[in-house]
């Protein structure tokens, strides 16, 4: 007869799961065994198992498959956690499987014994303890069917003895994704449609939940005459070829993105969960569309809330609104955006003599040598920002990033996943130098696993938005230095090749060669430390902040760290 583990590993071959993720283990023995003698499953060895889970988490974004991921007990699965936090609230489908100690010894203490499914519980759509073989494979497919159709992290506690069990059940099930249509009551469509009709400034927000929803929302933008702003996550779906799309908005945003919102009379929010209660109109009118319910209202008060797919509810609103003569608000949102990007532009550009590479123009250089199916990922911070700002999607290249749950140090994670998921692709991951250090073992597994991916590192010898952050706030800069090595070096020292680039003249060829490189390379580019990410709305607090910062790192003897501030962004600010 089977085992429990020989069972686990014929189902997941019957669900097309080529590859999972993970650090073998003691109590994983049964599961890596299984996937040995089945020969079909790729165990992609990492050097950390938060590692796992998120190159799983990008696995799963850019398949749009589940994706798997093993921990042995205790600590091991633990390291989980916090790329299950990232694939949970990313909404991607990811299962885990998190071995435990012996049956016999729960609730002992254990030599590492924990407790996986109530660790686990907050960071799944379902999590599980298998206490008896007899419980399999009917768990296994309950797990897998939730990640799937709730978008989500499904996780299954299993003791290495238990794992060993004999099966008396053998079956594989195949576990199809059911592609529903939702779409709102024709009530609250013409209750829609009445309040989009006798409204004049129209602003369209759009989220991840306009991914294959392009063409309807653009339609509908047209008809409406509204500006489209987009939120990070509906940057890749919704920004290219869209002659109404006017940036950002929110902290990473454009000038133009905000004032398209702040202006409008009426705010139609498409499959965004968009965070930032500061950066919604006061007086406009809102709607919102989510296929969640329970999303609506939960970043700003709503007039009508619609359960809806984006595309299908755009294309049933559509026959319903009468097309906008007056386009004068959607016209001048277009011109402010130009103008806003070309501002922008100005900024990407090469540093004179030899002072330090402004890292805009790094990304706008990468955005012209990446291949047009490129797979970015980017860490959290100042290379998210200039991946929102710099980088071009046009409907064939993905970006990807812990947009919501917001890690550090997962642009090499989730590049592993991308380029294992994908590896006839391009993938670029932005890393910032402290995120990079962070997981810095994760090179290695480029190198034992084949994998290409070209990391850029955007060297700042800081933990650059967090600067940002406490002089916003008013605090002199403390505990953010970074004392880094040569990352280049190292990289050719783990077998990768690698590059250096601390002047602006070197950097388009050095991009150019990484890039081009056949096999994992990195580029180590020493960039200014100094550059401001300026949001779209300098508010009064902030103002005051920086006032303050100006003011306490003078009185500290820090007066030249201002000096070099002026001198880095002199052209933003006046």
């Amino acid at each position: 007869m089977a085992t429990v583990a020989e069972n686990i590993v014929r189902t997941l071959r019957a669900n097309r799961i080529d590859r999972v993720y993970g650090i073998p283990g003691d109590s994983l023995n049964g599961f890596t065994d299984a996937l040995r003698k089945d020969g079909t499953i790729r165990w992609l060895h990492v050097r950390h198992e938060e590692s796992a889970a998120f190159a799983a988490a990008a696995d799963a974004a850019i398949t749009g498959n589940l994706a798997v991921v093993a921990g042995s007990c205790g600590p091991g699965n633990l390291h989980l956690i916090n790329g299950l936090f990232d694939a949970q609230r990313s909404r991607v489908p990811v299962l885990a499987i998190a071995a435990h100690i012996p049956t016999t010894e729960i609730g002992t203490g254990y030599f590492q014994e924990t407790h996986p499914q109530e660790l686990f519980r907050e960071c799944s759509v379902y999590a599980e303890y298998v206490a008896d073989p007899a419980q399999m494979p009917r768990l296994m497919e309950i797990a897998m069917r939730a990640a799937i159709e709730e978008r989500g992290v499904a996780v299954l506690v299993i003791p290495g003895d238990v794992a060993l069990a004999e099966i008396e059940d053998d079956r594989a099930v195949v576990i199809e994704r059911a592609h529903p249509v939702v779409v709102p009551s024709p009530a609250e469509l013409e209750k829609t449609a009445e309040l989009l009709n006798a409204s004049k400034r129209i602003t369209i927000l759009a989220g991840a939940g306009a991914e294959g929803a392009h063409d309807a929302v653009v339609a509908l933008a047209d008809r409406l005459a509204a500006p489209v702003v987009h939120a990070l996550r509906g940057k890749e779906f919704i920004e290219y070829d869209n002659p109404f799309d006017v940036g950002m908005t929110g902290l990473l945003g454009f000038a133009s993105g905000y004032r398209a919102m702040e202006s409008a009379d009426t705010l139609l929010v498409l499959g965004s969960d968009f965070p930032y209660a500061q950066f919604y109109p006061d007086d406009a009118t809102t709607i919102q569309v989510d296929i969640r319910g329970s999303q609506l209202g939960k970043r700003h008060p709503l007039d009508l809330g619609l359960v809806g797919d984006v595309r299908a509810t755009a294309e049933a609103l559509l026959p319903r609104i009468a097309a906008k003569t007056d386009r004068s608000h959607l016209d001048d949102a277009v011109a402010h955006y130009r103008k806003t990007r070309t501002k922008l532009d100005e900024l990407a550009v090469p540093a004179k003599g030899r002072n330090p590479i402004h890292p805009q123009y790094l990304a706008r250089l990468l955005d012209e040598k990446a291949s047009d199916d490129a797979i970015f990922t980017a860490d959290v911070g100042s290379p998210t920002v200039w991946a929102a700002r710099y980088l071009t999607m046009n409907g064939r290249r993905r970006l990807i990033g812990s947009f919501t749950h917001g890690s550090m140090a997962n642009a090499l994670m989730h590049g592993i996943g991308a380029q294992a998921a994908q590896p006839e692709r391009q993938v670029v991951a932005l890393a910032g130098d402290g995120g990079l250090a962070m997981m810095l073992g994760e090179l290695i597994t480029l190198t034992q696993n084949r994998l290409p991916v070209k990391t850029i590192v955007v060297n700042n010898s800081s933990l650059n938005f967090v600067e940002l952050e406490m002089k916003a706030a008013g605090f002199v800069t403390y505990g953010t230095d970074l004392d880094n090595p040569d990352f280049a070096a190292v990289a050719q020292a783990l077998g990768i090749f690698a590059r250096r680039v601390e002047r602006s003249e070197d950097l388009p060829d050095a991009v150019a060669e990484v890039l081009a490189h056949d096999g994992p390379a990195l580029l180590d580019v020493v960039t200014e430390r100094q550059a401001l990410s300026m949001p779209p709305a300098i508010t009064a607090e902030q103002v005051k902040g920086f006032a303050l910062y100006a003011i306490r790192t003078v009185m500290s003897g820090r007066g030249d760290e201002l000096l070099d501030l002026a001198r880095a962004n002199w052209w933003q600010l006046f």
